[in-house]
């Protein structure tokens, strides 16, 4: 049974070889030790990821992603990450990375915070940028 799912709220799902993604998804809860339930991907424009900022965060800017954890404590992940692929696209192009991989640092970056990773602190920062790059790399060499 898939454990984890991609949708399109307001844009369309800019990601070739969803399948290997998807399957990679588990991969990394599987390194990091974490329960998965399920997850759901959506993927929609700066406007509607901004509504849900305020709505749900209070906060009132513009952001690539945002991960829900719907699980209660102690139970396998049950979550919902937004991802703005306009935000993501103009990220990629600010650091002169490609698009693709980008949003899959994004992708995966959602994971990572789902397996307890965080990233308010330099130091924590630091931590994330080593984990996302090194599921970059497992992942490009696999694929």
């Amino acid at each position: 049974m898939p454990k984890v799912y991609f949708h399109a709220a307001d844009a369309t799902i800019p990601l070739k070889g969803r399948t290997a993604v998807k399957s990679f998804i588990e991969t990394i809860f599987k390194k990091e030790r974490t329960a998965l339930g399920s997850i759901s991907y959506i993927f929609c424009a700066d406007s509607y990821l901004l509504q849900i900022n305020q709505d749900f965060l209070s906060h009132d800017y513009y952001t690539d992603i945002i991960t829900f954890n719907l699980a209660e404590p102690g139970h396998p992940v049950e979550a919902e990450i937004y991802i703005s692929v306009d935000r993501v696209r103009d990220n990629a192009a600010n650091l002169g990375q490609s698009y693709r991989s980008e949003l899959l640092r994004v992708v995966f970056h959602g994971a990572l915070h789902l397996c307890g990773y965080r990233d308010k602190k330099k130091s924590e920062i630091t931590i994330m940028r080593q984990k996302e790059d090194q599921y970059l790399r497992l992942f490009e060499k696999n694929n």
